[in-house]
């Protein structure tokens, strides 16, 4: 039931801004339900969904810096993040900007040269020295991971490795379920012959997809003629192209994200292969320029956004002392032309 002493708004004049009050009225829930979800306590997930949509709705935007006066708390959390101009970093961070919003916390994100191991440690003793309630590591690499790993961190910390959740099961991995679908596809097809470009070898969640393709192509007992490490771009998915056209047999051509799986298709119509009636190719992320391509892209659409949303409530758990219920992450194979039957399909190139 909504609080039936919610303040109502006044009539004419400048509009005010909503308050927990209006929020609890949308949303039919108590006032004191609202604060909690604002202070990050747990509450029920049907009034989480209804408050969040009102929340949103109105524009609800709480007063922080009165509320860490209130607490004597600090409502900002630090996101170390990578490169910010690929796609699924950057869909992972915006839904973790917009859970901590919801909470009441204010994310300062810090860019890391990833590949620069004093850097990362310099960037990590700065923030510890400053007044944070958490710190919240994205997308890591294996640079990122060893910094962490040698760190003394006075807040709490978590670390984001890019896991999905199964109903019941926190050990099933959302790239691996990816993987494992575009695979399935793909021997549903009549394939038996494949080649992988994967993302670069010091990210985890390369690793992840380079562990699942391997681990599939066992499974089903078909053949992979190779792999070849592509770093994210187009360009390295159009290098990676050509040395797997070097490859006689291969039918279809697996990339470990979309950009990579664009330049590959530009690479393979350059040589005057045709997709999908000579060589079927599949991305990973379905960015939205995928449906867009000649011939549209199969991939893998993953919530990224709830991934983020997900890894910043665990945070706020650490923070709290109090057990999270993980976000269950979707995953969806989208299947489009740039796949087809391997009997459609030639082994001369």
């Amino acid at each position: 039931m909504a609080d039936q002493d919610a303040p109502s708004a006044p009539a004419g004049g400048t509009r005010r801004a909503p308050t927990i009050y209006d929020v609890a009225n949308a949303a039919g829930v108590s006032h004191q339900t609202v604060s909690r979800l604002l202070k990050g306590e747990g509450i029920r997930p049907a009034n989480r969904e209804r408050i969040v949509q009102a929340l949103d709705e109105l524009g609800y935007r709480p007063n922080m810096a009165a509320r860490s006066l209130a607490t004597s708390r600090s409502r900002r959390i630090v996101a170390f993040v990578q490169d910010m101009s690929l796609f699924g970093p950057g869909a992972v961070l915006q839904g973790a900007t917009t859970e901590a919003r919801r909470a009441g916390y204010i994310l300062d994100v810090v860019t890391l040269d990833v590949t620069d191991r004093g850097a990362i440690e310099d960037a990590i003793a700065d923030v510890n020295g400053q007044d944070i309630a958490g710190i919240l590591a994205l997308a890591l690499t294996d640079e990122m991971g060893a910094a962490f790993a040698a760190a003394h961190f006075r807040v709490p910390v978590f670390i984001d490795t890019a896991v999905g959740y199964d109903v019941g099961a926190r050990a099933a991995v959302q790239n691996v379920r990816g993987i494992d679908m575009i695979i399935d596809h793909l021997v549903g097809q009549g394939h038996r012959d494949f080649f992988f470009i994967s993302g670069p070898r010091g990210w985890w969640v390369a690793r992840h997809r380079q562990s699942a393709y391997d681990a599939a192509i066992k499974r089903h007992g078909v053949h992979s003629h190779g792999t070849v490490a592509g770093d994210w771009t187009a360009a390295s998915g159009y290098a990676g192209a050509r040395q797997a056209m070097r490859t006689h047999g291969v039918t279809a051509l697996v990339c470990a994200n979309d950009h990579m799986a664009m330049g590959a298709i530009l690479a393979l119509s350059e040589a005057g292969i045709s997709i999908p009636d000579d060589l079927s190719v599949t991305g990973f992320d379905d960015v939205p320029e995928s449906s867009f391509l000649r011939p549209p892209l199969t991939t893998v659409r993953l919530d990224l956004a709830a991934q983020g949303r997900g890894a910043f409530r665990e945070l706020l758990a650490v923070i709290d002392g109090e057990p999270e219920q993980p976000e269950r992450i979707a995953v969806e194979l989208l299947v489009r032309e740039s796949t087809a039957s391997a009997q459609r399909e030639t082994s001369g190139h």
